[in-house]
């Protein structure tokens, strides 16, 4: 009888992630924390920035000045990316990419990538191009390009299971976010405040755990 010889299996390649960085938590005193849970992580990470007081500042200026709402999303988006450059002044593991394919270069040199949404999304039709569109739909749109999970990080917990239409009416996410989830099938989940320690064990939970189905 011819003998078997086992062969070790190749190693299976990290799962990626998108994790949204809610801009919120710079007010809170939890972001130097997360930031720091992000890149001791074994997961392979995309992060994407919110655009906390950076974009609420666009807000503001937007009714001062009367600009009309594509010119203030563009804007809100280099608020977002004034909130990368915040990041990465506070933890130096962090480097900023424009584009999505860069980011194996970051894992090959050990350092986790923020990834800013301008160019990529200048123009882009697929999400609305005002306020009912922000950060947490803008990650969801990368989750889906790259077919990986989302995380949203936020400076508030939430109970389990509970729908992104309720999320919305709290204000915690955009008003574009569950029609865009449900209709691209993003797995996603909220992380608050009281789940930031365990964020590893998280990751390696089922997918899909808050993942909305509705009627389009």
């Amino acid at each position: 009888m011819a003998s078997v010889q086992s062969v070790d299996a190749a190693p299976r390649p990290q799962r990626l992630t998108v994790v949204k960085v809610g801009g919120s938590l710079a007010e809170t005193g939890a972001l130097a924390e997360a930031l720091d849970v992000l890149v001791r992580s074994e997961q392979r990470l995309v992060i994407v920035p919110g655009g906390g007081r950076f974009a609420d500042k666009v807000r503001d200026l937007q009714t001062a000045v009367g600009f009309d709402d594509g010119a203030a999303h563009r804007l809100a988006m280099l608020g977002m990316h004034q909130m990368a450059e915040t990041f990465v002044s506070l933890n130096s593991s962090l480097t900023i990419i424009d584009d999505a394919a860069a980011r194996d270069l970051c894992f090959d040199q050990d350092r986790v990538p923020i990834w800013v949404p301008l160019p990529t999304l200048d123009g882009d039709d697929s999400i609305p191009q005002n306020w009912d569109t922000t950060s947490d739909t803008i990650a969801a749109w990368l989750a889906h390009k790259l077919a990986c999970p989302l995380v949203l990080f936020k400076s508030v917990d939430i109970e389990p299971n509970t729908v992104a239409e309720a999320l919305t009416a709290r204000g915690i996410v955009d008003r574009a976010f569950a029609n865009y989830v449900a209709r691209h099938r993003v797995d996603w989940r909220i992380i608050g405040p009281t789940g930031l320690a365990g964020f590893n064990h998280d990751l390696r939970g089922a997918r899909g755990q808050r993942t909305v189905q509705l009627e389009i």
